[in-house]
């Protein structure tokens, strides 16, 4: 079946499954986004108690997706894994760091005779909130707004230095925050988790107290999200950007590269604006009024989430554009054509694609069976294997 597909529409295919993963990403960083309210919303030991078990239960979705999304970057965009995350180390070993100090604080942070005390635990998180979610935005938005990196593919043949890809400047992946671009979708990825935080405590916990502070965290961190994101969309849509040359394989800059990307590609535009518009309305039913309905905000902005960040992988790459372009030499910039595995490697992994339908069907059960019933305090003081 795969291998009748020309090396064209096997490359097209795996970026979009690798897109795909990346939205899922930015969705499950609500788990992100809840630690940096555990302090706002619980204000008792028993309410930050139920905070953190109500996040603790998915933590690991979130970790497993980032490094499902890295491992299947590497498998069929080698170029592009050995040139981001061998160049711009600091930037990735900054991001591992941040889920490191997660999965350490939620096996360590109920443990008897722990030395450290909960209150350092807790904060770990809140840095793993933080820091990784505005990290991770930056470094996505260099697919826009480009690295510094060169990229000798003969070098390849040397026996002494067989080093394709050279990282361009001292700070190898930290100068993404020097750009006010990346820091407003690092920010605006960090106050979109923080509000999908929010509506995931609304859907999961039984508690009135924190529910009226989450419906107040909601309004206050919905206002900084629609003024970085909006920032960030018309500062993209007005920018120029990378153009590939298809049959020369040339970059070029082109003005409005990204606008004129999302109008030839009408189903892209589509995705886009319902993305928009669904994540709009997971944030405005809550705050409209309180019910059944509003308490299902997270779905709503959780599949917008995934819309759109899977539409802008989508402009980043698609209709003849450098997905992960150089701003030190432009004709080193990578695109799914010059950055891909082989054809045979494509093929062999699209056969092993055909399970994760398999995989998203154990997840959604997994996820049912531990939100079958909201957490409220009386189960914290019966849970033995509380976080």
């Amino acid at each position: 079946m795969f291998e009748s597909l020309s090396l064209l529409t096997l490359q097209q295919y795996w970026f979009m499954i690798v897109s795909l993963l990346g939205a899922l990403l930015v969705f499950l960083m609500f788990v992100q986004g809840g630690q940096t309210l555990i302090f706002q919303l619980g204000k008792t030991e028993t309410e930050k108690k139920i905070l953190i078990n109500s996040l603790g239960r998915k933590w690991e979705f979130t970790f497993t997706t980032l490094v499902t999304f890295g491992g299947a970057f590497f498998a069929s965009f080698p170029l592009f894994y050995s040139t981001s995350f061998g160049g711009a180390y600091w930037v990735w070993i900054a991001i591992l760091f941040c889920f490191i100090i997660q999965a350490v604080s939620y096996e360590f942070r109920s443990k008897p005779n722990n030395f450290l005390g909960q209150k350092t635990y807790e904060i770990f998180l809140f840095i793993n909130g933080a820091l990784g979610t505005i990290l991770i935005g930056a470094a996505v938005s260099t697919f826009f707004t480009g690295s510094q990196f060169s990229i000798q593919k003969a070098n390849l043949a040397e026996y002494a230095n067989p080093v394709i890809s050279q990282w361009q400047g001292p700070a190898h992946g930290l100068e993404a925050v020097l750009n006010w671009h990346n820091v407003a979708l690092g920010l605006a990825v960090f106050f979109l988790a923080r509000i999908l935080g929010t509506l995931y405590f609304m859907n999961t916990v039984d508690d009135k107290n924190i529910l009226g502070r989450a419906k107040r965290q909601l309004l206050i961190n919905a206002g900084p999200f629609l003024v970085f994101f909006l920032a960030y969309v018309i500062a993209l849509i007005l920018s120029k950007g990378f153009a590939v040359d298809p049959s020369s394989g040339m970059v070029t800059m082109e003005d409005f590269k990204y606008l004129h990307n999302l109008l030839a590609m009408p189903l892209v535009l589509i995705l886009f604006l319902l993305g928009v518009l669904l994540v709009l309305w997971g944030i405005i039913r809550p705050l409209w009024k309180f019910d059944q309905c509003a308490s299902k905000g997270i779905w709503f902005a959780g599949i917008g989430t995934v819309l759109t960040v899977f539409s802008l992988f989508l402009l980043a790459g698609f209709n003849n554009t450098a997905y992960y372009p150089s701003t030190y030499d432009l004709q080193s910039s990578l695109t799914i054509m010059n950055s891909s595995s082989s054809h045979y490697t494509l093929t062999a992994m699209s056969y092993v694609s055909l399970l994760v339908p398999f995989v998203l069907a154990y997840i959604w059960y997994a996820w049912w069976s531990l939100n079958r019933k909201k957490i409220d305090a009386a189960e914290m003081e019966s849970d033995e294997h509380a976080y």
